[in-house]
């Protein structure tokens, strides 16, 4: 990874990386513009294919657009069911991480390595019916665990009561290995919800709604104090 990325990624105790999914397509690069603005270092792309999830979004070609546009980091979610196919194209497009789902029907932690020999950070993700324990075999490789609190597919989404507790199993399972693998939460972030998610030990909060409704810096800023607690786990750095 380009070690000017980092800077900056641990300013903040709670990393927020804002979801492009919620973003206004038609003027893409302003919205993006005003999440520069203010002071994010991480752009989450969520990445769909209809059948792993309901819905259809993106893939390498407007990732690469949205690389010529930004030197923020960005993180893709693959939500799709054949992650593999796809690892390639998504590192040419200029992405820095890739995030795969356990529940594919591939050996997933195979999928994390052929990730890891492409030279960019890899991620696992579970849905909330999926066990945190699960993961266990690919903690070695592992850069960041993404715990789902709303089921993938959509956003607007509200965040389901009691991952909490499974943030908290992961920051436990991590912590217990001496591990810099960063603790992130999707699904329903709020400014309500938020600091709950951080109090159980998320380090990077992806939201989408809550920041792309309305003045995208201010509620950057609400959110980002909501979780302003000097109480809440230490940042992960990149």
């Amino acid at each position: 990874m380009n070690t000017d990325k980092q800077e900056g990624l641990d300013n903040y105790q709670v990393q927020i990386a804002p979801s492009l999914l919620s973003a206004d397509f038609t003027c893409l690069k302003d919205d993006i513009r005003q999440v520069e603005a203010a002071g994010c270092r991480i752009l989450h792309l969520d990445v769909m294919d209809g059948h792993f999830v309901p819905n259809i979004t993106i893939g390498p070609v407007i990732a690469r657009a949205i690389r010529r546009v930004t030197d923020l980091y960005l993180g893709a979610h693959l939500m799709i069911e054949e992650p593999a196919r796809y690892l390639q194209a998504f590192a040419d497009s200029g992405v820095d991480e890739i995030t795969i789902h356990q529940e594919i029907e591939a050996d997933f932690v195979e999928v994390i390595k052929e990730i890891k020999s492409l030279g960019l950070r890899a991620g696992v993700s579970i849905r909330p019916k999926t066990e945190v324990s699960v993961i266990k075999p690919a903690l070695r490789y592992l850069d960041l665990i993404l715990i789902m609190s709303v089921e993938p597919g959509f956003g607007g989404q509200q965040f389901i009561p009691g991952s909490e507790e499974k943030i908290r199993t992961a920051r436990s399972l991590v912590d217990r290995e001496n591990s810099d693998i960063i603790i992130a939460v999707d699904g329903g972030i709020t400014i309500e919800t938020a600091p709950a998610a951080a109090r159980a030990g998320a380090t990077e909060l992806i939201a989408g709604n809550v920041i792309f409704e309305g003045d995208i810096i201010k509620n950057i800023e609400a959110l980002r104090e909501s979780v302003a607690d000097p109480g809440y786990p230490p940042p992960k750095s990149f």
